[in-house]
């Protein structure tokens, strides 16, 4: 392949594991994340610039378990300004993996272009024997410069696979084979080298959202209740008082909402914090189901796990309070 006919790919640098430097190459857990450059990233792969023109920009350098709506922010935003250069084909972003598919859904969400968005990361550090992140690395590489990539929305690739943002989850502590779409599955593979597309994301993403953040500088709060049993609405109580405008109650089962905190929210969506059903079960679809819990006002999370519903509720709370309105996005997204 010819250089001139080389796409242009921008890997955006975050920190996480894929960054990660331990003491020696058995430390696989207690590591610093985020301790290489993206230049160090990129010297790790030989050959990468065989498959791509690249250049690469660090935006932080974090453990992705402390990742924040700031830092989020930013990268949709310079996505956006990248993507819309017409030198630029695709981007990377080198992520960590704990809160990886938060982000992925929020790009997909609020990235505004058909172009390819490939988030990878690794479960070894750098420093690892048998490092996943130089493989990972450019095979991401490959699908962002992949024709059929276009158009699919923000990816997630690891260990071979390529996952839609909107679905994929991670689902062990340790394990290279971390990430899977539990409500369906992989979008395709690179095997032999090659990327290879089974399939295609249905919701609507990217250039289809009205999710604009273009300026924005704050999202609101959003947060999370876990169901437990002996659940007493403390929490609930809790995320109001500190100025939540919405609450995705992660309950048992499909969404079960605990008796014990039924008042609390109900007295939360009497204050307009909008609360929606998720659940904690890690696969399924959340529909209505108690007569009574719809007529208090809550809404169901469809088959988004708890961390995703918590994104989708915080873009909509930025166009509309309107309980309606934000169940019809729910149904779209």
């Amino acid at each position: 392949m010819e250089a001139k006919s080389l796409k242009h790919i921008v890997i955006l640098a975050t920190g996480g594991t894929i960054a990660g430097k331990a003491g020696s190459a058995l430390q696989m857990t207690g590591y610093q994340a985020g301790a290489f450059s993206v230049q160090d990233l990129l010297d790790s792969v030989p050959g990468l610039d065989a498959h791509a023109k690249i250049s690469g920009e660090q935006l932080c350098n974090i453990g992705s378990q402390d990742m924040q709506d700031a830092i989020i922010l930013q990268m949709a935003q310079r996505c956006n300004e990248l993507l819309a250069q017409n030198d630029v084909d695709g981007i990377v972003i080198t992520h960590g993996t704990d809160t990886m598919e938060e982000s992925a859904y929020f790009l997909n969400l609020t990235v505004k272009s058909s172009k390819p968005v490939v988030m990878v990361g690794a479960m070894r550090p750098a420093t690892a024997m048998s490092a996943d992140g130089p493989l990972n690395l450019l095979n991401a590489v490959k699908v962002a410069a992949e024709d059929a990539s276009v158009g699919k929305g923000v990816l997630l690739v690891m260990n071979d696979c390529i996952y839609g943002g909107r679905d994929v989850t991670k689902t062990n502590t340790t394990n290279v084979a971390t990430f899977h779409a539990t409500n369906g599955g992989a979008l395709g593979y690179i095997t032999g080298g090659k990327v290879q597309y089974y399939y295609a994301p249905l919701r609507l993403h990217t250039v289809a959202t009205e999710f604009d953040v273009a300026g924005v500088t704050q999202l609101p709060r959003v947060d999370i209740l876990y169901s437990h049993a002996n659940d007493d609405g403390i929490l609930a109580e809790a995320a109001v008082a500190a100025g939540a405008q919405g609450i995705v109650y992660a309950g048992s089962g499909m969404g079960s909402l605990h008796a014990g905190c039924e008042a609390a929210l109900a007295a939360a969506i009497a204050k307009g914090v909008a609360v929606v059903r998720s659940s904690r079960t890690g696969s399924g679809v959340v529909v209505e189901s108690k007569k009574a819990w719809t007529e208090m006002g809550i809404l169901d999370g469809d088959n988004l796990n708890p961390q995703k519903a918590r994104i989708l509720l915080q873009l909509a709370l930025c166009v509309t309070k309107d309980r309606d309105a934000i169940r019809e996005i729910f149904g779209k997204y």
